[in-house]
């Protein structure tokens, strides 16, 4: 029964997320196809478990050349305990000054664009992404839950949250406790959903992205499945199709 929740609250999510949230995803899209066209860059960021988008995105089957996603590994768990654990993770991302740092390894142009996920919205690095990017010029969008900005008080010393610090603030539609499943004798809650609900919105980002990105006549390099029966080469061109695209600036 509690997986049955799960997956039914899910899916209402995501019906939530079509519902309400269909008109951003598209403007994102505009924003991002253009973008690609100006041969710009769609880059990408999130840390924590919000990176998990990020990975998911780009490179990926389904997935073009155009997005570049910013990874730190100091910024992304690889333990729990420990060296490279969530705890050292959890207070890197909520100290102000190191985003900052991050983006000194990146070349940000105006005719670029960012997406930034941060289910909360709260942590200094999403936050302070947002606000570098937004000083040279980028269309900021971000992906977290409206519910917590609306009740949270924001914490950074700017005074916003990334919903604040964006152009487009796309609502993930998931309750500020993240987990969606309840039981009776415990205050806990138990299965995350922003996940799904970020992912889902990636994919939507991607497909309308690369719609419109054909429809004007482009034909991005695209990582396609093997099993599909495309040539061999295929996504070995892709790859250097990314490397062309990197070195670009």
């Amino acid at each position: 029964m509690s997986a049955e929740t799960y997956l039914v609250r899910a899916e209402a999510t995501i019906a939530a997320i079509r519902k309400t949230q269909t008109k951003k995803i598209e403007e994102a899209a505009a924003v991002f196809a253009t973008s690609i066209q100006a041969g710009g860059k769609v880059y990408l960021f999130g840390s924590g478990h919000s990176v998990i988008p990020v990975l998911d995105i780009f490179p990926r089957y389904g997935s073009f050349v155009g997005f570049y996603p910013i990874y730190d590994p100091r910024l992304m768990w690889f333990n729990v305990v420990g060296p490279g654990g969530a705890r050292e993770l959890l207070w890197l991302e909520r100290t102000e000054g190191y985003a900052s740092v991050v983006l000194q390894s990146y070349q940000l142009e105006q005719r670029d664009s960012i997406l930034i996920f941060s289910h909360g919205g709260l942590n200094a690095a999403p936050i302070e992404m947002a606000l570098e990017a937004k000083k040279k010029g980028l269309t900021v969008v971000s992906v977290s839950s409206h519910q917590n900005h609306k009740q949270a008080k924001p914490t950074h010393s700017s005074g916003k949250d990334l919903a604040d610090a964006s152009d487009i603030a796309i609502d993930n539609c998931v309750p500020p406790e993240d987990a969606l499943v309840d039981v009776e004798g415990i205050k806990e809650k138990f299965a995350a959903g922003s996940t799904v609900a970020a992912v889902s919105i990636a994919m939507a980002i991607v497909a309308e992205t690369g719609v419109r990105l054909v429809r004007s006549g482009a034909k991005p390099p695209t990582f396609v499945s093997p099993n599909v029966g495309l040539p061999a080469d295929h996504n070995q061109n892709v790859f250097r199709a990314y490397e062309r695209f990197v070195r670009g600036r």
